[in-house]
């Protein structure tokens, strides 16, 4: 039990490294999911848009809400957020650091996910074929307007009986390919940028404020563990006075049962000290509101 509260406590301590590498193995589980995923475009020139935008978007989404759940900071900034004034002021620029911090975690896996989808280019390629201008292409040029929406949209499909000699399939799908690839090293391009200029130019501003701002976030993040915390101990210690006080009003049908009982007194005093004379249940729901509501001021 040692142990495992040591390594609970070094994970409490180590909470910013912690999540940075949860951010990290949810980039690693998004492309691995991607490159385990069966991917098979429907080639239905209605449903191939939906199919291919939605594997593009929906599990990125699902990522970012991930991210969210997993993030304990998360809740902690919505508690700050939310709790009322009382003795202690709120920080704006605190909460702000927290949402900044949070969104850029959670934000890693699902952009990760949409880079890998644009560079593999299957999901463009379903998306969008059956949007191609057939004029554009020879082999569609000749056809129907209906017969050539439902050729391109027959593209991402190799193996179609339809689209399995005409010359102009492989033409759409590099074109596509293309535009895909080419989006995902821009979105790639413009990411690094922006981190190498907020890196660098991060010493331009007023560090002091930033120092705070961490600080603070810091702060409310390791007290609400160790408000926690005594909770935790104070509830065990709470429930053990009171199956205490049980046994000790059946003590007289306890003797019927030629049960030991230990003497009155003793092992009580530690626990006494610790509850503190916090001994009833409104005392403890008092406290409990004035924390809520009214915070000890810094």
């Amino acid at each position: 039990m040692d142990r495992f509260r040591m390594i609970f406590q070094y994970f409490q301590s180590k909470s910013e490294s912690v999540m940075n590498g949860i951010c990290g193995l949810l980039a690693l589980a998004s492309v691995k999911m991607y490159t385990c995923f069966d991917f098979s475009c429907p080639c239905l020139p209605w449903y191939n848009m939906a199919y291919g935008l939605g594997i593009m978007f929906v599990p990125p989404i699902a990522l970012f809400l991930c991210g969210l759940i997993l993030n304990r900071q998360c809740l902690v900034m919505l508690d700050e957020w939310r709790r009322p004034q009382g003795r202690r002021k709120k920080d704006l620029a605190v909460i702000r650091y927290m949402c900044s911090s949070i969104m850029q975690r959670a934000m890693i896996a699902p952009v990760v996910w949409i880079v890998v989808t644009l560079l593999d280019g299957k999901c463009l390629i379903c998306a969008f074929s059956s949007s191609m201008d057939p004029e554009k292409f020879v082999g569609f040029a000749n056809t129907s307007l209906v017969q050539a929406q439902q050729l391109l949209a027959k593209v991402p499909c190799k193996d179609d009986e339809l689209t399995r000699n005409n010359t102009s399939r492989k033409a759409v799908s590099r074109y596509l390919r293309c535009w895909s690839q080419a989006l995902g090293w821009s979105i790639l391009l413009i990411l690094i940028v922006v981190a190498f200029l907020a890196r660098w130019l991060r010493p331009c501003f007023d560090q002091a404020t930033l120092l705070q701002a961490r600080h603070w976030s810091n702060y409310i993040d390791m007290e609400q563990k160790i408000f926690e915390e005594t909770c935790c101990e104070h509830s065990r210690l709470f429930a053990h006075k009171c199956i205490l006080h049980f046994f000790q009003s059946m003590r007289q049908e306890i003797k019927l049962h030629s049960f030991n009982l230990p003497r009155e007194g003793v092992g009580d005093e530690g626990e006494e000290d610790l509850l503190q004379g916090i001994t009833d249940q409104d005392q403890v729901n008092k406290l409990l509101n004035m924390w809520y509501y009214e915070k000890p001021p810094l």
